[in-house]
């Protein structure tokens, strides 16, 4: 089958936009990518539309791609709506390539927009609310609860009453677990979130560009221990976009900016038992990406990984193979993961600090990485980037994620 190579991307500036519409960040992401491939709009054969929260916060419960796509002037071909929770963009990206590697169509369009912020906040919380299973809250809830049995939050640490996303308590049980097992602490925790904090200062798409120490984090407000606010990423609004093309259309671009799909895999999560970290669904993922790419961890140069909380970025550098599992703690203090470290994972400043537009947040990795692999990341370059590895998950079912996607990206 033919290889499958991305020639265009396009993003926002991730943030509260409460003047911009799904369209008009649809729109801007599409047309960013365009102009980076030298392309047409008419020239596109298939489009994969993603987005997650628009259904809840604006009704808009079908069709919202053909309408968006629709009013910057794409119709008549092949459109499809994806919704894979905080793994949409990603899986629209996974379908976009199956698409070409079928031969059913030389040129497609992956775009993912969201548009979290409302002047009603309750109905942006709410999206998150039906990320799991909706039927089984109690039994769930003890369930991540149990997982931290054992540990408890130091005098003055607890958890505060108030508003928040439910997978912040979700992130921060797995993160007790983590703790009680291997002992990773709340320092090591805020390392990751003060190295992304600083990696976004060099991010002009970033939401937040406020660098942070260690010490700055661990003394923000608590969200849910054993996580601050600069731990967890914030809702925000923002759009990202991809152009992909078979081998045989390469002729049309430009080779040397083109930027191979080594590996797409999407996955779902299983009945593992939770103190079974062998086989997290990201991890199963990610050892048949790193078959199909040929390579393994160790020749990876940067990753994009799914920090929708610090500990998230540490559990997913163990899942990816860049250190043993319960490990990924240590090598986030030890800088190993920081630009000009071993292996550096998010230097887009990651979910925590560059933003998680959800719908978009998948193909906002592929932006970043493509960007890398390019050698066009200015002043948060990774030096020498020849393999980039992106991991987003979706969604929370029984104890990982509901949904997983593993972009392996070369050149």
């Amino acid at each position: 089958m033919s290889d499958v190579y991305v020639v265009g991307v396009g993003m926002t500036p991730c943030g509260r936009f409460l003047d911009l519409s799904v369209k008009d960040l649809a729109r801007q992401a599409v047309v960013g990518a365009l102009s980076d491939a030298s392309l047409e709009k008419g020239e596109i054969e298939v489009a994969y539309f993603a987005n997650a929260g628009q259904s809840a916060i604006e009704g808009q419960y079908m069709v919202g791609g053909q309408i968006a796509l629709r009013d910057m002037g794409i119709g008549g071909i092949p459109v499809t709506n994806v919704e894979n929770a905080c793994a949409s963009g990603s899986t629209a990206f996974h379908q976009a390539f199956a698409y070409l590697k079928a031969g059913m169509a030389g040129i497609a369009l992956a775009v993912g927009s969201e548009k979290l912020y409302h002047h009603d906040k309750s109905k942006s919380f709410n999206v998150f609310n039906g990320a799991w299973d909706v039927h089984d809250v109690e039994a769930l809830t003890g369930a991540l609860q149990a997982l931290g049995d054992g540990i408890e939050p130091p005098a003055g640490r607890e958890t505060p009453p108030g508003t928040r996303s439910v997978f912040m308590d979700v992130y921060a049980a797995m993160a007790r677990h983590h703790m009680k097992r291997f002992g990773l602490t709340e320092r090591q925790i805020a390392a990751v979130a003060a190295k992304n904090h600083h990696h976004s200062t060099l991010n002009p798409l970033s939401q937040y560009r406020i660098d942070m120490s260690i010490d700055e984090v661990l003394a923000a407000r608590m969200i849910s221990w054993p996580l601050t606010l600069p731990m967890c990423a914030p809702i925000s609004d923002g759009a990202a976009a991809a152009i992909l093309v078979r081998e045989e259309w390469l002729d049309r671009f430009d080779r040397s900016r083109a930027v191979k799909v080594s590996a797409s895999v999407l996955a779902s999560g299983s009945d593992r038992r939770p103190e079974d970290l062998e086989n997290h669904v990201c991890r199963v993922a990610a050892r048949r990406a790193y078959e199909a790419a040929g390579i393994g961890p160790d020749e990876v140069s940067v990753a994009e990984v799914h920090d929708a909380t610090a500990f998230g970025e540490i559990l997913q550098t163990e899942n990816l193979g860049f250190c043993e599992i319960g490990q990924g703690g240590w090598i986030a203090e030890r800088g190993e993961t920081s630009l000009g470290g071993r292996i550096p994972v998010n230097p887009s400043g990651g979910l925590e600090s560059k933003g998680h537009p959800i719908g978009a947040t998948g193909l906002g990795q592929i932006y970043e990485l493509v960007t890398q692999l390019r050698d066009e990341a200015g002043p948060r370059q990774v030096a020498n980037a020849r393999f980039a590895v992106a991991e987003n998950g979706g969604g929370f079912h029984g104890s990982e994620e509901a949904a997983a996607c593993i972009t392996i990206l070369s050149r």
